[in-house]
């Protein structure tokens, strides 16, 4: 197995580290292959990731990815998007589910649901014309990407209450008619249990109402919307991790952004990138990865917690006390 480790820009390179030192508590068989990409990049060589990088990248089994800061370039491409397209990606999987203690701002603790969202297309399609007096982007939905979304997530289901929420806009948007009517046959396929929600009611059912919901599956840029929204409901970005999978490859990144305003500071907070590598561990199968949840449960309940949630630890005090509790008690 092979992991390419890109810690990005910002507190990317923090909390990075601080999950790899986690990753390292295990002790598996893993080749890391450190890769530098990004704005720093951008600025010392005029490029954010090369051809090269990529060639790297996908010779790798996995990547564990901190964050980017988007280059003020009006030709500059996503480095994220160009991944997720080149691995081809297609499911963008972000589990909500509040930790022990903490509470986001409904005070609530009695959900855990997952938001999976199609990766590939709708309005990220990069299909698109910056213009002086128009500008437009295409928002692609095929068949092909509607279907292995629904299937992926209908699969998911079966696995938990066996109940799935597909959340559109096919009122408005005609092209999302096509999203719903797959979604609906294939989750009658499966036999799995659904219902559908406008994208706007659903973003207030999710705050008023979240333990309704198990498996949300919707379209991409929905989907990144809600899933960052109920970041909320855990109490901070800084707790939600992300999955992103394809068929060959998997990607695994915090939800939370570069946050350049904090950078260097060492107070970010790194459990949103600890979790990627639970997530990541389940992606190999690995029993282990609850190991985490217990871990995190431990230093939550001993307050070696960073400022944003009331504590005074620093990134790598909080991964190197996750770390500690791993390996006594593997």
């Amino acid at each position: 197995m092979k992991l390419a480790v890109i810690e990005g820009d910002g507190i990317g390179r923090e909390v990075i580290p601080a999950a790899v030192e986690v990753l390292d508590a295990f002790e598996l068989e893993l080749e890391k292959v450190p890769l530098e990409l990004g704005y720093a990049r951008w600025e010392r060589t005029g490029t954010a990731m090369s051809e090269e990088d990529l060639e790297i990248i996908k010779e790798c089994d996995a990547v564990l990815f901190g964050a980017v800061t988007t280059v003020p370039d009006p030709n500059y491409k996503s480095v994220l998007l160009t991944i997720r397209k080149e691995l081809d990606l297609y499911a963008n999987v972000r589990p909500v589910k509040p930790l022990p203690g903490i509470m986001g701002v409904t005070g609530r603790n009695d959900f855990d649901f997952i938001i999976v969202r199609e990766n590939t297309e709708g309005l990220y399609s990069g299909i698109e014309e910056i213009g002086h007096d128009l500008s437009w982007t295409k928002r692609v939905i095929t068949r092909k990407g509607s279907e292995r979304i629904a299937e992926y997530a209908c699969k998911l289901s079966k696995e938990r209450s066996n109940k799935l929420t597909i959340v559109h806009k096919s009122n408005v948007l005609k092209s999302d008619k096509l999203f719903l009517d797959v979604c609906r046959q294939t989750a009658s396929a499966y036999g799995v249990e659904y219902g559908d929600v406008l994208v706007d009611s659903m973003a207030y059912s999710l705050m008023m109402h979240p333990e309704k919901y198990d498996i949300v599956v919707t379209t991409n840029l929905f989907g990144d919307i809600l899933s960052d929204m109920c970041a909320a409901l855990v109490g901070s970005l800084g707790l939600v991790p992300s999955a992103n999978i394809g068929k060959k490859y998997a990607f695994f990144e915090p939800v939370h952004g570069s946050a350049p305003d904090i950078a260097g500071r060492g107070i970010s907070n790194p459990l949103a990138a600890i979790l990627c590598v639970k997530m990541f561990l389940e992606w190999m199968s690995k029993p282990e990865a609850l190991l985490i949840d217990d871990a995190i449960a431990d230093i939550l309940q001993k307050k070696t917690i960073t400022p944003d949630l009331g504590g005074r630890a620093s990134t790598a005090e909080v991964g190197h006390a996750v770390a500690k509790y791993i390996i006594q008690n593997l």
